[in-house]
């Protein structure tokens, strides 16, 4: 396998992982890369590695441009595992080799995992000299880790970024623009939503951080190298790290016997009859991570399950409880669901949903067996209802 020049003496010596079709719960059905970089200067320098599993491919790039015996400098941006699993064998090939990372966590993870290594702690404002190269450090903790940090090199114009601007995107063409551009930014909305949204307040500090940079490619480890639409990543995060809403709404349910798909088709039609654009999910469907991408931005949701077992369908809760672990913020929602006894469903929803700091719309909603033409115009009426009472507060 070959290393693929980014600029002169740079190469891309990662991975594609064709396969991957979920990370973390997050379905990633375009698969991935792990992107990682060799820099040929008075030290050779390696920037992030990849996944254990994809060693000999990385090994089998460097390998076609040096020895990998001869890297002096391993920059690791981010100990995750599918940024530092070729670590041991890279050390072994390279016995003299130093490992720079983020001062405490990035070496605390590294060695937890690893073993004892040669790893020197740097801070923001830290830099070291390669040669002709200085690598300059930045640390952006809690994207989506405590030891995240991100590399720039002022003289190539280059930001190392690791995870920020990144996409769970399999693609054998590098840079932006050799890709659709609406694909490649769908993905890094994905991923942002699914990956760093919980950290919207420390990945808009690390945006800050680097904006204003004297940028021409930023080299992410997952998915494409940005260097043609630049402007367009940096749009893209600097809308979703500001958190902002729009005014849409995602109606997310599963059912039974259709008692509580109908009343989730009620309340779709109440959110389009008001003006409110809408997408309507069932569950199972269509992948959490999807809809949560859908999610992240509106300014509206309604959940609805019902009651089984004295509790939700196992869907929805697994559902609640990815989004729990995302904490979108500014939304309003619906609860809904119908009963035949019990009927907790509706209420366990709300619970879960007032704890996120959402503001209910409407109290819970529950339907007794199966919805009746009147009860279905009363729902869309009361949704109506409320947000008439909503906008007019605004």
């Amino acid at each position: 396998m070959q290393a693929y020049k980014i600029k002169e003496d740079i190469y891309w010596v990662g991975a594609i992982d064709w396969q991957l079709r979920e990370f973390h719960g997050y379905a990633t059905e375009m698969g991935t890369t792990y992107n990682a970089y060799l820099i040929l200067d008075e030290k050779i320098t390696l920037i992030d590695n990849v996944k254990a599993g994809f060693t000999d491919e990385l090994l089998d790039r460097i390998s076609s441009v040096i020895n990998p015996g001869r890297i002096e400098v391993i920059i690791s941006n981010h100990g995750e595992p599918d940024h530092s699993g070729a670590l041991p064998k890279i050390v072994e090939l390279a016995p003299n080799a130093k490992i720079y990372s983020s001062a405490p966590t990035g070496v605390k993870a590294l060695n937890a995992m690893y073993g004892s290594l040669p790893v020197v702690p740097v801070k923001t404002g830290d830099e070291i000299s390669i040669g002709k190269r200085t690598l300059r450090f930045i640390q952006a903790p809690m994207v989506h880790w405590p030891d995240n940090m991100v590399t720039y090199c002022p003289e190539d114009k280059i930001l190392y970024s690791n995870d920020i601007f990144g996409q769970h995107y399999a693609t054998s063409k590098l840079f932006d623009g050799e890709n659709d551009l609406a694909t490649v930014m769908k993905a890094a909305k994905e991923y942002y939503s699914n990956i760093v949204l919980p950290y919207t307040k420390q990945a808009r500090r690390a945006f800050e951080a680097v904006r204003d940079l004297d940028i021409e490619m930023i080299a992410t480890s997952h998915g494409v190298i940005w260097k043609d639409r630049i402007d367009a990543i940096f749009s893209l995060y600097d809308y979703l790290t500001s958190a902002q809403k729009q005014e849409k709404a995602v109606v997310v349910y599963d059912s039974m016997w259709g008692s509580t798909a109908r009343m989730a088709l009620a309340i779709t039609e109440a959110f389009r009859d008001f003006g409110i654009p809408v997408r309507m999910y069932h569950l199972g469907d269509t992948p959490d991570s999807e809809i949560i991408t859908d999610i992240a931005d509106a300014k509206y949701l309604a959940v609805g399950s019902p009651t089984f077992n004295n509790t939700t369908l196992p869907r929805v809760a697994g559902f609640l409880n990815y989004l729990k672990g995302l904490s979108p913020v500014g939304i309003s929602y619906v609860a809904f669901g119908s009963y035949g006894w019990g009927g907790q469903s509706a209420g366990e929803i709300a619970g879960t949903l007032d704890a996120l700091g959402f503001t209910p719309l409407i109290d819970p909603v529950r339907v007794y067996y199966a919805p009746k033409p009147e009860d279905l115009e009363k729902l869309k009426a009361d949704v109506i209802s409320a947000l008439d009472k909503q906008n007019a507060g605004a």
